[in-house]
């Protein structure tokens, strides 16, 4: 009992004629004061969790704003900065969203890819890809790649659909191949006794589990297919730098890496240029517009919720995800 109601009893102890009617007075009225406070509490709370709404929506407007209204001549850049994958901020369906937006808008002479990336997801890299062809021939504007630390592996794959690439003299560039890693226990399983027992509907259900030996046929299916996407790699850099790869020595599709100075030499990269210069020297327009779409709250609140149940889905399939890098 709180200390208002304390007080109410301490008052009346004296027992005056009508003392009980007054006393549940005195409890009923303070019994709505707190019920009143507690309303009051909720209605704060709501409001605030409807300000937070209002904010993180105003947030993602001013996001896609860049490319929702007209704006003077300027060189629109897209960042493509870390792994390329699905949910991350180099996934596809970021960056496609942030092409259309820059190339949308009136006021942009041309887009620039600015790279700096270790490669990741072959499908995700190849939508990218596809979608740089379309956009050039539907708007009929220039787009250039800036190569700052790295454009490896499904980053390069993006980079050849550009008009042009450009790169620093130290950048890294390259890695034209396809791996699939991932780890064997089955020796360690032996020697400690652990005995491995999994339940399959289908011979190759099990196919790359850790804790199973691989046989000869599945490594040969795996490598088969490790073929066929770093052909359709290889065949995606002939399409894009065409006459300007210099050379076709198997080393070029081996997935070495380059210096930004041997790529060029190489033809895999057209010249030395920063962001900037490609702004003033090539596009011509010094105002430079980052129409890069990036996670919001919101979208990082939903996805991390899905990716607690997902993770555990994927985990307990244990299959290795292909990658270029």
């Amino acid at each position: 009992m709180g200390p208002e109601f304390r007080s109410i009893f301490v008052n009346d102890s004296s027992r005056e004629p009508g003392w009980e009617r007054a006393t549940l007075e005195k409890l009923a009225f303070a019994a709505l004061g707190e019920q009143r406070s507690t309303r009051r509490w909720k209605i704060f709370f709501r409001l605030a969790w409807l300000v937070l709404i209002a904010a993180v929506a105003l947030a993602a407007m001013r996001q896609a704003a860049p490319g929702t209204s007209k704006s003077a001549p300027h060189t629109a850049v897209v960042v493509i900065k870390g792994e390329i994958a699905s949910g991350a901020d180099a996934s596809a369906e970021f960056v496609v969203a942030s092409m259309r937006s820059a190339l949308e808008d009136d006021g942009s002479k041309a887009l620039v890819l600015l790279i700096n990336s270790p490669g990741g997801s072959p499908v995700q890299a190849g939508i990218i890809n596809d979608e740089i062809v379309r956009l050039k021939a539907k708007h009929h504007k220039p787009i250039y790649a800036v190569v700052e630390e790295s454009c490896a592996s499904a980053a390069y794959y993006i980079a050849v659909a550009a008009d042009s690439i450009y790169v620093d003299k130290a950048s890294i560039v390259g890695s034209i191949g396809v791996l699939m890693d991932g780890f064997g226990f089955t020796g360690a399983m032996e020697k400690l006794g652990v005995e491995r027992r999994l339940l399959i509907a289908g011979e190759n259900k099990g196919f790359l589990d850790p804790f199973s030996p691989q046989t000869e046929t599945q490594r040969a299916y795996a490598q088969t297919m490790l073929d066929q996407i770093h052909q359709q790699f290889i065949t995606v850099v002939q399409a894009g730098r065409g006459k300007r790869l210099k050379t076709a020595a198997p080393e070029t599709f081996s997935g070495l890496f380059w210096t930004g100075q041997q790529a060029v030499e190489m033809g895999l990269a057209d010249k030395l240029g920063s962001l900037d210069y490609v702004a003033r020297e090539v596009v011509q327009a010094e105002d430079i517009i980052d129409y890069t779409r990036r996670e919001n709250v919101a979208e990082r609140l939903v996805k991390r919720f899905g990716a607690a149940v997902g993770g555990g889905v994927a985990k307990s399939l244990g299959a290795s995800a292909l990658q270029l890098r």
